[in-house]
């Protein structure tokens, strides 16, 4: 340390010195940019991050692309103020992009529902698009909950279908505070106003109870089926061992599901192989019989289903939704892309 003191005539002069340190010397330039001086980032570096930030880009990348001038922490305090001014007035900022989306749009329609404190609980969107697309090819349509990255940790949920092209079409958007019975109940009921009241004929989702005690009450007398990659999902995860290692039950299993047409053949098929397998009392294997009308082929013959057996067209545009939204988005950020 240096001691300084003023003169009478105002200059300065020494009056001690202390040459030995208290700390631990920084050894490279790695820990020298740690230091609090090298965390002044001026307003064109720090938009160059907020540019990063806003394209997906992550922290670590961030930081090899910028690294060399600055931080780590000194990165990790700007991204987080970056993310705190996106969140400000957060709803404000949505329902304006709202209303401009409904000027460009006239065919837009938007449905909100609050809670006791006036705060966002669900929220369902359409451009005049989807639901001319809904009225021509909305038949079948299916609906995952599985993206839930922005900012507030809210399910994010898509409606899908196929058109005559077999080319996914997204019928409605939603953002959801929960996963509950009601929630479903009220995401039902307000896609079916959305698109004018007409009820599909077949819906596919995930074996999620809540959606299902939803769907009996909102949409009586629809197809409800399972997406038969979380039949096969599912098994994988309950039989354990004995599904992953046992490649004659595998191909077994998945040509009871997929191969049987007739309700005889199926029945026969499932009996023999649970006997076979010891698996006639297991719990999976009992439940999944239960509800076999909502995945096996010999119950469903001619049912529409437009060729679709799985989620997987809204589980692709989660994905997609995935590569190109930050982590941790805001929701007019989020609504925007």
């Amino acid at each position: 340390m240096i001691r300084l003191h003023r003169t009478d005539d105002d200059g300065w002069f020494i009056s001690k010195v202390v040459k030995d340190h208290n700390h631990q010397l920084s050894a490279t330039d790695a820990e020298k940019r740690e230091w609090g001086s090298h965390s002044k980032i001026d307003q064109t570096v720090r938009d160059m991050i907020k540019y990063l930030c806003e394209n997906n880009i992550t922290l670590s990348k961030v930081h090899c692309i910028m690294g060399s001038l600055f931080g780590r922490r000194s990165l990790r305090t700007i991204c987080a103020q970056i993310a705190r001014e996106q969140r400000d007035d957060d709803i404000r900022k949505t329902l304006e992009l709202f209303r401009k989306m409904r000027a460009e749009d006239p065919g837009f329609q938007l449905s909100v529902d609050l809670d006791e404190k006036d705060q966002i609980e669900t929220l369902i969107w359409a451009s005049g698009r989807s639901r001319s697309n809904y009225s021509c090819f909305g038949n079948v349509v299916t609906f995952d909950t599985t993206y839930s990255t922005n900012l507030y940790k809210m399910p994010f949920g898509l409606f899908v279908g196929v058109n005559n092209h077999f080319q996914s079409s997204i019928f409605a958007r939603v953002l959801m505070r929960d996963e509950k019975a009601e929630s479903f109940k009220w995401v039902f009921k307000e896609f079916l106003a959305l698109m004018g009241g007409v009820q599909p004929q077949t819906i596919l989702t995930d074996q999620c109870k809540a959606m299902e005690i939803a769907i009996n009450a909102i949409m009586p007398g629809i197809t409800h089926l399972w997406c038969k990659w979380h039949v096969f999902k599912d098994a994988r995860i309950e039989l354990g061992p004995f599904y992953r290692k046992n490649a004659a039950f595998q191909d077994e299993f998945h040509k009871v599901i997929t191969e049987m047409y007739t309700v005889d053949e199926f029945e026969n098929a499932w009996g023999q192989m649970v006997e076979k397998y010891g698996l006639k009392d297991h719990h999976y294997m009992v439940k999944a019989y239960d509800e076999k009308k909502k995945w096996a082929k010999a119950y469903n013959k001619g049912k529409f289903c437009a060729r679709m057996t799985s989620t997987q067209r809204s589980e692709s545009a989660n994905h997609m939704l995935k590569g190109v939204v930050p982590r941790n988005s805001s929701m007019n950020r989020f609504v925007e892309i």
